[in-house]
């Protein structure tokens, strides 16, 4: 005899938290992953593990400002407002004028 399985419904709980995490994570929840429990589950232990990226982490440190800002005082020029914003800009100015 074959044994059947029934997949349970996801809980409104599982499926709010599930949206909170796709809305965080940038990502789309699949249809089909929230019309089973364990599936829904599967996909929220994934997502939950993900760090969000934040604007935050696309900022140079206040170290890496600070070393900047002293190497242009000695070269006498600017630090291009550009790098202010992306650490990865200011690491390749940094770079170029040490």
């Amino acid at each position: 005899m074959e044994e059947t399985t029934f997949a349970l419904p996801a809980t409104p709980k599982q499926i709010a938290y599930a949206r909170s995490l796709a809305l965080r994570n940038q990502t789309l929840l699949p249809w089909e992953v929230q019309q089973d429990r364990r599936a829904l589950s599967a996909w929220i232990e994934a997502q939950a593990r993900l760090k969000p990226a934040s604007d935050m982490d696309r900022l140079p440190t206040s170290r890496q400002v600070a070393f900047a800002e002293k190497l242009a005082r000695i070269k006498r020029r600017a630090v291009p407002d550009e790098c202010f914003r992306d650490k990865g800009l200011m690491s390749k100015w940094i770079d170029g004028n040490k």
